[in-house]
């Protein structure tokens, strides 16, 4: 069986589209695949409660509880280990991780950033797209490597920025297809890992 682990820091919305359309698709059957576990760095993680009821394991590793990036991401890998990931995801998981970490899962890390990659890595993306007159915005699925939001793209999806758009309106209009590319990108890769 290829083990998903999902990585988050919030309310999960990206984990639990993919477990829906895990569970709709049946990747069991398909791809002998299953989300196995979804951790957290965030004890009040809402995720964890969704994840909880999809009966999927948690488990968290709270990183306030680590002096040193370093320690937290030991730590961490050593709880993604103990599930045998096939695929680890990355869905909301607002930590910048380090480059031991992501050497150690190179290959099988992704993640979902919320804009046309290569522009706007990093925070404020929506806010960023909309200063500088951008007249589309987006999201990017990518392989995780060593440097911020960059690796090679999976999928992208773009949404328009329309003339009264907010950072939040915008957001919200990406999130809506970040729901939908998310899922697929992974179920793209099943096969091959």
């Amino acid at each position: 069986m290829k083990n998903i682990v999902i990585l988050i820091s919030g309310g999960g919305s990206n984990m639990a589209a993919i477990v829906r359309c895990a569970q709709r698709d049946n990747w069991r059957k398909a791809y002998d695949a299953q989300v196995a576990a979804v951790i957290s760095n965030r004890p009040d993680a809402g995720g964890l409660a969704v994840a909880r009821e999809h009966m999927i394991a948690t488990e968290v590793v709270d990183h306030k509880r680590f002096a040193t990036r370093e320690e937290f991401d030991a730590e961490l890998a050593a709880a993604i280990d103990r599930r045998q990931p096939s695929l680890v995801v990355l869905a909301g998981f607002m930590r910048i991780l380090t480059p031991a970490f992501v050497q150690r899962f190179q290959g099988r890390l992704v993640n979902i950033h919320p804009s046309l990659l290569p522009a706007f890595p990093g925070l404020h993306t929506h806010r960023r797209a909309i200063d500088a007159g951008c007249r589309v915005a987006g999201a990017t699925v990518h392989q995780v490597t060593t440097e911020l939001d960059f690796g090679p793209i999976l999928e992208q999806a773009v949404v328009p920025v329309l003339a009264d758009d907010t950072a939040d309106t915008l957001a919200a209009r990406v999130l809506t297809q970040e729901h939908l590319i998310y899922p697929r990108a992974i179920a793209r890769l099943l096969p091959q890992i």
